[in-house]
């Protein structure tokens, strides 16, 4: 039996399992992922700070 075969299996006897393994998967995904792309964003549109006159 396939890995397909026996997770289509899976997913139909227990669906609330798989749906919170994909919710777990997102939450595990969206911050390694999105979190680097908004800093590098964030970094490239900074001002730079005004020179201090004395």
């Amino acid at each position: 039996m396939g890995v397909m075969q026996k997770l289509r299996m899976f997913v139909a006897e227990e669906p609330v399992v798989a749906a919170s393994c994909i919710i777990g998967g997102i939450g595990l995904f969206l911050p390694a992922v999105v979190r680097p792309m908004l800093d590098s964003r964030k970094a490239a549109n900074q001002v730079p700070p005004p020179p201090l006159n004395d």
